[in-house]
């Protein structure tokens, strides 16, 4: 199961009015599970970017001026995502933008939901916390996700936090602490998001010595007894 967490930057809102792309940024995950293999590309959009879309991403004209044009990238990219679920926060808006860009390119590319399936997370967010705010700022701080070092909107490093905030919403990789303040300083019941890095060293396994499994059979065996033989562990060693 390959999936896309999908972001993109923009000039502006609108891509019936001219606008274009300027960043896409991509995080796989393959079985739930980050694969490090990431796709980012800047991109000069030949048009000026709207003052209001600078404060929110920070990136400018002269940035751009010497970077690839979605015409370009576009081969590079369509490879990339093909087949795959693409996992978007608000997906119509980076949808639209996409499907803008093939076009421009020739309409024999077609929608991108010709090439992949799509998620909308936004959409997600809502059914499951109707009536909430469900902006990835307000989900970070719903499921205790860490994003203090995000001071800017950008496509990589969005994508990266909406990575964590799917698989925290869909049941994903998370550590939950009981009992007390945790380590970290989160207190008891917090979900605190930890990611699963590829290189991570193998769990070691500890077996039971002689001794327990002598007292754990002995335990099953005084379950069995007072329960009228419906020690239900002793039943599945059957």
């Amino acid at each position: 199961m390959r999936q896309i967490i999908l972001d993109t930057e923009t000039t502006g809102l609108e891509p019936s009015q001219g606008h274009r792309i300027i960043e896409i940024g991509c995080v796989e995950l393959v079985e739930r599970r980050l694969t490090g293999n990431n796709y980012q590309c800047y991109l000069q959009p030949d048009r000026e970017i709207d003052e209001g879309a600078i404060e929110v991403h920070g990136i400018t004209n002269e940035f751009l001026g010497d970077k690839p044009r979605f015409a370009d990238m576009g081969a590079e990219f369509l490879e990339y995502i093909r087949g795959a679920e693409l996992i978007i926060h608000n997906a119509p808006f980076d949808v639209g933008f996409i499907n803008a860009e093939f076009t421009r390119l020739d309409e024999a590319w077609r929608g991108i939901t010709e090439h992949c399936q799509i998620t909308d997370t936004l959409a997600m967010a809502r059914k499951k916390h109707p009536g909430q705010k469900n902006n990835l700022d307000a989900l970070c701080k719903r499921y205790n996700i860490d994003n203090s070092h995000r001071q800017m909107h950008g496509a990589l490093l969005d994508a990266e936090i909406l990575a964590d905030v799917y698989l925290a919403m869909t049941g994903g990789q998370v550590m939950l602490f009981l009992g007390g303040n945790s380590d970290t300083g989160g207190v008891a019941g917090t979900t605190m998001i930890r990611r699963l890095s590829k290189d991570r060293p193998r769990l070691k396994v500890l077996l039971a010595h002689d001794d327990e499994l002598t007292a754990h059979q002995a335990r099953l065996d005084a379950i069995d007894k007072t329960s009228g033989g419906n020690c239900l562990w002793k039943k599945l060693e059957g």
